[in-house]
């Protein structure tokens, strides 16, 4: 069977969810740049301007091609197998938990600031990795030209410190503010649903 189909009829979610991104994210940065520009997610605006719908819209765009290359690449590499493992109904859950959550944290630090905006599906997708992790702590990827296999927990420990990092500059339109919190949510979704997960986790990683 084809690799692709393979991966929509196992990961029937996860397939849906980076295929809505791609396509999303793409005819808004190269045809229709006022949809990159509707879907803001504002904190400060939110409440007052009712812009409730951006909560969720503004998860599906991105602010260039290296956002959405590095978004889409991590879910690639580590929701297909979570679904997997969860099951498509609680997968999708834990997305929209993180999502909701990373809107959340968004929300209170940056409610006090007009001009803050941003897009970007980082939360969610943070949810993700820190999930994956706690179901399959030892796992490694790949990323070139790096010539050896990255722990799954050093890359999510250097992707907040990036994010940290990044968020400190604020530049763009990138939230990178909705990782910490996406983090945190992934984490507790699998504390909530699974917890003896969780306890293996810990076992395996500080065995």
């Amino acid at each position: 069977m084809d690799p692709l189909v393979t991966l929509g009829t196992e990961s029937p979610g996860a397939t849906a969810l980076l295929a809505l991104i791609v396509i999303a994210s793409l005819i808004g940065l190269f045809a229709a740049p006022a949809m990159l520009e509707r879907n803001l997610f504002r904190p400060h605006w939110l409440l007052p301007h009712r812009e409730y719908s951006t909560l969720l819209t503004s998860a599906f765009l991105h602010a260039d091609l290296a956002h959405l290359f590095f978004n889409g690449f991590t879910f690639w590499a580590f929701a297909f197998a979570l679904e997997r493992a969860m099951g498509t109904g609680r997968f999708l859950a834990l997305y929209f938990f993180g999502l909701l959550a990373s809107d959340l944290g968004t929300w209170l630090t940056h409610r006090r600031d007009p001009g803050y905006k941003c897009l970007g599906a980082s939360g969610a997708i943070l949810a993700v990795l820190f999930a994956s992790i706690v179901y399959n702590p030892s796992a490694s990827i790949f990323i070139l030209p790096i010539p050896v296999p990255i722990p799954a927990p050093l890359f999510a420990v250097l992707y907040l410190a990036y994010s940290y990092y990044a968020s400190r500059q604020a530049r763009g339109r990138v939230n990178h503010d909705a990782h910490l919190a996406g983090a945190a949510a992934g984490v507790a979704f699998v504390a909530l649903t699974d917890f003896p997960a969780l306890g293996r986790a810990v076992q395996t990683l500080f065995s």
